[in-house]
């Protein structure tokens, strides 16, 4: 397989395979990432409990198909309110050998939208993903649907798509089609040792009509923080834009790597009721450096300012975050990371302070991260 490659790291896959791969059918590449951890307190828009607890735990099962098709399962294991939740996360099907350089997906996957949403928890460099996310994208969106890339024969890299979803993963609704996406990524490399990427992502929410919207600031809430699981708020129309930059001393990431980052997400047309001012509005910016092979540090700051709808009417709340943390990376495949967390908050009574020690180890299979 051909892949395009900055000298800081893998940007995306490219151009796929024209020869014909051979599948075992027996023997699919599998791979489990152990994920666990101890919190000290409480947190605002925390899925991870107070104490000793499973974190996001996956076993993935992936391999080619024939010479058309490859196909990817991925399932997870959380702890939530004493007892061990089981969900698949993922189940697709994607091409491997259409011209012109495009890709179709279908199943259930992760969303493209951001830069985070598409990467696996495990390859963060934090233990929880921005209070932004974990608000609007219910700390990563992942749905059943289709979807198609192009990638651009441009001198540098430039990828559009598109994606269609079942939505409900985000709003209950009786639309058949209720979310779809479109984005755009490009980027490249400035010298030999930096490389940037940048993006623009647009969700739109069909499930968000007429009653419905009012119901969602009550009843789905409440089941969200029940079972843990979709995103909080929501609306209409969501609009992400995200930069990275990275360097590494000519080009070796093995040794040193600076990475910056940031998202700004945006979300209106909450409901019937919201007016133009009724936004939920969110940011956060890090900064991570690998200071040596084996060590790594960072930093992360992030605001989210978000409308809670009640009846025909919203209560503003708002949540200031800071993270700090040190990693130990014994290898690719096991990690230590010590985090602590400040939270300054307005409408949430769980913000607090705390202090996180979390371990992810894999084993089996395991394949590149992206850029």
């Amino acid at each position: 397989m051909k892949s395009l490659h900055t000298r800081t790291g893998t940007l995306a896959l490219a151009i796929l395979p024209l020869t014909v791969i051979q599948a075992n059918e027996l023997n699919p590449d599998v791979s489990v990432v152990l994920d666990g951890y101890y919190k000290q307190n409480h947190t605002a828009l925390s899925p991870r409990e107070e104490g000793f607890g499973l974190g996001h735990t996956e076993l993935s099962l992936s391999s080619p198909i024939d010479d058309l098709f490859k196909g990817q399962l991925t399932a997870v294991l959380e702890d939530h309110e004493g007892e061990t939740e089981l969900e698949l996360e993922e189940a697709f099907l994607q091409t491997t050998s259409m011209p012109y350089n495009l890709s179709v997906r279908g199943g259930r996957f992760l969303s493209q939208v951001g830069y985070l949403n598409s990467r696996h928890l495990h390859e963060d460099d934090f233990v929880e993903r921005p209070a932004a996310y974990r608000a609007l994208l219910g700390t990563h969106y992942f749905d059943d649907g289709l979807r198609l890339n192009l990638l651009l024969p441009t001198p540098f890299y430039w990828q559009i798509g598109a994606e269609a979803f079942d939505g409900n993963k985000l709003s209950e609704g009786d639309e058949d089609i209720g979310a779809y996406t479109v984005n755009t990524r490009f980027g490249g490399d400035i010298s030999r040792s930096q490389s940037w990427q940048a993006g623009l992502s647009y969700l739109n929410n069909r499930q968000i009509h007429g009653e419905h919207g009012e119901e969602h600031g009550g009843e789905h809430e409440e089941e969200h923080e029940e079972h843990g699981h979709g995103a909080e708020y929501t609306g209409e129309n969501l609009y992400i834009a995200d930069v990275v930059w990275k360097w590494a001393p000519g080009g070796n990431n093995r040794q040193q790597q600076l990475t910056l980052s940031g998202e700004y997400l945006y979300v209106d047309d909450l409901n019937e009721h919201a007016t133009s001012d009724d936004v939920h509005e969110g940011w956060y910016a890090s900064a991570v450096y690998q200071f040596a092979p084996q060590w790594s540090a960072g930093a992360r700051y992030g605001e989210v300012e978000l409308k809670e709808a009640h009846g025909d009417h919203f209560h503003g709340q708002e949540l200031k975050e800071t993270d700090v943390m040190l990693a130990w990376s014994h290898s690719h495949f096991s990690t230590v990371r010590l985090q602590y967390t400040h939270q300054e908050a307005h409408g949430f009574d769980e913000a607090d302070n705390t202090v996180m020690l979390q371990y992810v180890m894999s084993f089996g299979a395991h394949g590149a991260h992206g850029f």
